[in-house]
């Protein structure tokens, strides 16, 4: 995944005050941003006006405008122009640091985690599918279309392939699972232990565009990951599309255990 932005050139005089050149608005965003994940701004509060907030910080009203359109951007606040800006969320941070299901993860932070199977179908596995999940050429797996929510509001797509030997488990689970992999521990007794993620971005498509209730072509950002028990065998290929806005991932790294490999457009990253 390749990240990248441009800025327009800010106002003389509109540099950080740290000496190195950071963009003033970019400054203001993050003071602004620390604000509203922290409750001083809750969610449904207005933001203070461009002129006060121009006021606040010393800035031209185009600096602060820049600033909280980065908001606007990252979804915590609304887009609209020309009025104070609603907040709209807090973000929702999830680190892999831990493998946790979605439904942990989820109300760990405190939100609602909920699921629906769609679809549920066997077929022989794809090349990628047999590869991740370590089965030979055109073994059947459990094919899933799931769709999840987060406080009632549809966030992410999950497409996965479960391997042949959890199917029956799988399928015998509630259209309304809240989470599969806990199911799986509970009434299986088979517990993931390790995972390897994939993260990049791609324009929806019409039945993701249908799904998570935003248009055609809106860019998602794509998580596939692969599960596997203590002894390493797989037990799930997924394919996991979020809305944007929707969640933040964190990884957390240092120059001695850096868990994040990058690689140029179209490669993979864990």
């Amino acid at each position: 995944m390749i990240m990248s932005g441009r800025a327009g050139r800010p106002a003389h005089g509109e540099r950080g005050a740290n000496g190195m050149g950071t963009v003033r608005y970019l400054e203001i965003a993050e003071e602004l941003r620390r604000a509203i994940l922290s409750g001083e701004y809750p969610v449904g509060a207005r933001l203070p006006s461009e002129s006060d907030l121009a006021a606040r910080w010393s800035a031209s009203r185009g600096t602060v405008r820049q600033a909280v359109a980065t908001l606007a951007a990252e979804g915590l606040v609304g887009s609209s122009q020309g009025a104070r800006r609603i907040v709209l969320r807090h973000e929702r941070r999830h680190s892999f640091g831990e493998l946790n299901s979605f439904a942990q993860w989820a109300e760990g932070v405190g939100h609602e985690a909920r699921g629906r199977f769609l679809s549920r179908t066997r077929r022989p596995a794809t090349p990628e599918e047999a590869e991740r999940l370590a089965l030979a050429p055109g073994t059947e797996v459990l094919a899933a279309l799931r769709l999840r929510l987060l406080d009632g509001e549809p966030v992410m797509v999950e497409r996965t392939a479960y391997a042949d030997w959890v199917a029956a488990a799988v399928e015998a689970m509630p259209e309304d699972c809240r989470s599969v992999m806990d199911a799986l521990a509970a009434d299986s007794g088979v517990v993931a232990h390790y995972g390897e993620h994939l993260i990049d971005a791609l324009p929806a498509g019409s039945e993701d565009a249908r799904l998570l209730e935003v248009r055609r072509g809106s860019p998602l950002l794509r998580q596939r990951h692969v599960s596997a028990t203590r002894t390493g065998r797989p037990i799930e290929w997924s394919d996991d599309r979020y809305r944007a806005g929707s969640v933040t991932f964190s990884v957390s790294n240092s120059a001695v255990a850096a868990p994040l490999e990058r690689h140029p457009g179209g490669g993979e990253h864990r």
